[in-house]
């Protein structure tokens, strides 16, 4: 409780410094003090003595390198004046006591104030207090170490002090011993806003409210109301990745109703229960658990053979189907047993046959933690320890698998032993979640049920936390916490209290993810326009308008199919097979592998490339799918063409399958004279007419299928 927050201060026992793996210069340290007992030894037990001195402690290596009384490579760490001075001197003074199991523990810290609003250029000490379990509390902020998450917003300096330079919200993230604080400073952004623009802001639930009540506090006024068909065009793709047909989007905009914006509740339920949702919600959770097939070349690496691929595809889509609770699908992943032939989700364990990654996977998949670095030494960016990585792992330990009688079928079982060595330790430690009690070796305790009862505990906060964000990501294009799997303490959301009221109501609702979904669909918030106005344009953290994105791979590739009326042919697959619909990351498309599809082998938001490159640039403008497609016998083009529809009605059909709009008056005048001209020039060249409006209407159907407009969601 002194000495090591010392030397973490000092940055001894950090990563580059005496922390490291092989330590410096044959001086070791565990990484950020996570074993007191064992840095007991090294300081007072090596070195024949030097590093501590107990007659003359000012003797001690420990003080005289730190104070550069004597070289060291590290350079000065702390005065001889200093209270870190002090705090190791007077240890070495009263005989270097060791560690006891009796001295209180760190229960948690506390840091103040909280949340301050404060002026342009202000500062701010904030103090760290720790509360120990014998009930005193001591003021730490000497020994805490501190770091903003806005760095442009706030800075901070290791003593606490922080000066804001410039606008908006800055977390500053507290770091003492295995504990972390934060505290959330702001700056109003310098904007004259009328108060009414806030209370006459439409708000359809709780979630306007508190995003509402955000946006005033820095002083971002909220975008309009989307458009009908902006809105149409959004919600189809966000919820089911699809785009409505002509015939949808023209029936809704030419509802004359007065309260057809009320209407859309009926329309988001009635999306709900569509098969695209469960095309496109078992797509995005194949994603997460891995889903891929295992080709001649690969047999290992977490592949399945095509029959139980299916089995595992199967297990997902009904799940998806019948609204399967968030807490009861991830207890069936974890705890079934019996044929992955039979029970698609004992396929979870079939992938992940090593107990570490099994428990890395889990932890990254269902609580947003990536325990990775812990498995070779503490967590240098969050409080786990590589005890905790290996005590974890050992619940996985006593997975039997072993194969059955027809191809590919394993049969998953629990084993009566089995454990997982600690690599330093060259021992097991007892199973233990990242927050509980270890159990024993020998208890009669099915290790991998009790992992799912605390993993899907209303207790554990990260679980639906977890699914809430990765959820609220897929309509807002960011999570609350951003990256949406990445949900340590030291990233924290922006809009805690929307984070916090969502997984509360979520928990409350027993984990139903359609009515998380309704909930967002629902809120004035999804539904602003994705145009900002002149004060909110450089917001992206705060929801004050809707963020426009790339569609994923798959969406943009069933959506050139939809709107050319030809389907793409998948190997192995009957035609007329969407890409979102494809169970296996893994069947050949060069347009899905160039757009960024997720290849599934780790689990990892960040996997699915949504960046542009020039690949998908050229590929788009000039390559083989799309101008395949228009060319296609039986498709769009040839149907327009027998249809004989004027221009003036085929260019409203493009649009409407296309954008969900109808086109200005603007685009009208101008697209219907190119193909009149179009029509003229062909019959003066000698062409047949259909001839000639067949070259024009592909012309145009490139034009809108490669525009900005098509390709990203808005």
């Amino acid at each position: 409780n002194h000495v090591v927050p010392v030397m973490t201060k000092a940055g001894c026992n950090s990563g580059p410094c005496h922390g490291a793996a092989a330590g410096k210069n044959g001086f070791k340290l565990t990484l950020r003090g996570y074993d007191p007992q064992m840095d007991y030894q090294v300081l007072t037990r090596q070195a024949v003595g030097r590093r501590v001195v107990k007659r003359e402690p000012a003797r001690s290596l420990i003080l005289l390198k730190p104070t550069l009384a004597i070289a060291h490579g590290g350079g000065k760490r702390f005065d001889v004046d200093s209270k870190s001075y002090r705090i190791i001197s007077e240890w070495i003074a009263a005989g270097t006591p060791a560690p006891s199991s009796r001295a209180p523990r760190l229960e948690r810290v506390e840091v103040l104030p909280s949340e301050v609003l404060l002026r342009p250029g202000a500062e701010q000490q904030v103090v760290v207090l720790a509360h120990f379990s014998d009930g005193h509390v001591r003021d730490v902020t000497p020994w805490a170490k501190f770091e903003s998450t806005e760095t442009g917003v706030a800075g901070v300096d290791q003593t606490g002090r922080v000066r804001m330079q410039g606008y908006g919200e800055a977390a500053v993230t507290v770091w003492y011993m295995s504990k972390v604080a934060i505290a959330r400073l702001t700056v109003p952004f310098p904007n004259r806003v009328n108060p009414n623009v806030y209370r006459r802001a439409a708000r359809n639930n709780y979630i306007d409210e508190l995003v509402l009540e955000k946006l005033e506090r820095l002083r971002i006024p909220p975008s309009v109301r989307s458009t009908d068909s902006e809105f149409l065009r959004r919600v189809y793709l966000d919820t089911i990745g699809v785009l409505p047909t002509a015939a949808e989007a023209e029936e809704f905009l030419q509802d004359p109703s007065s309260d057809k914006r009320e209407k859309l509740v009926e329309l988001i339920d009635a999306l709900l229960t569509r098969p695209e949702f469960v095309d496109y919600w078992a797509h995005k959770w194949a994603d997460v658990l891995l889903l891929k097939g295992r080709s001649q070349e690969d047999v290992t690496g977490g592949s399945l053979p095509s029959n139980t691929l299916r089995s595992y595809s199967n297990w997902l889509r009904e799940s998806v189907k019948t609204n399967k609770p968030w807490d009861r699908f991830v207890r069936e992943l974890l705890v079934s047993s019996g044929s992955n032939l039979e029970n698609g989700a004992v396929n979870f364990l079939v992938t992940n046959t090593e107990a570490r990654k099994a428990s890395e996977n889990v932890a990254k998949a269902f609580l947003g933690l990536s325990l990775n670095c812990a498995k070779c030494h503490d967590h240098p960016m969050e409080k786990w320890t590589q005890n905790d990585y290996y005590a974890m792992a050992n619940l996985f330990a006593r997975v039997g698998r072993k194969d059955g009688r027809r191809k590919g079928e394993v049969i998953v079982f629990t084993k009566a032993s089995g454990e997982v060595q600690h690599p330093r330790l060259g021992r097991p430690l007892r199973p233990r979640t990242l927050t509980g009690a270890p159990l024993e070796f020998e208890a009669a305790v099915d290790r991998r049920r009790h992992l799912a009862e605390w993993l899907t505990s209303e207790e554990n906060p990260l679980f639906a936390r977890t699914l809430v964000n990765r959820v609220w990501g897929n309509f807002m294009r960011r999570g609350l916490v951003d990256p949406v799997d990445d949900m340590r303490t030291t990233n924290p959301a922006s809009n805690e209290k929307v984070l916090a009221a969502l997984t509360k109501d979520f928990v409350e609702r027993g984990f139903d993810v359609k009515y998380l979904i309704r909930l967002i669909l629902r809120s004035a918030t999804y539904q602003r326009s994705s145009e900002p106005n002149e004060l909110n344009a450089d917001d992206e953290k705060y929801n004050s308008h809707y963020l426009p994105r790339r569609l994923p791979a798959e969406v943009i590739l069933d959506a050139v199919s939809q709107v050319t009326g030809v389907p793409e042919n998948f190997s192995g697959y009957p035609r007329g097979t969407r890409a979102i619909q494809l169970p296996d990351s893994k069947v050949k498309s060069y347009f899905l592998t160039t757009f960024g599809r997720n290849p599934r082998e780790v689990t990892d938001e960040s996997e699915r490339e949504s960046s542009p490159s020039i690949t998908q640039v050229l590929h788009i403008l000039n390559g083989e799918t799309l101008n395949r497609k228009l060319r296609a016998a039986g498709g769009a083009v040839d149907m327009l063409i027998k249809l004989k529809l004027s221009p003036e009605r085929i260019l409203d059909h493009l649009y409407l399958s296309a954008f969900s709009r109808y086109p200005t008056e603007a685009e009208r005048e101008k697209l219907v004279r190119a193909m009149r001209q179009a029509d003229r020039a062909g019959r003066e060249a000698g062409l047949p007419a259909q001839e000639s409006r067949r070259q024009a209407l592909q012309d145009l159907f490139w034009a809108v299928l490669t525009s900005k407009e098509f390709l990203f969601n808005h």
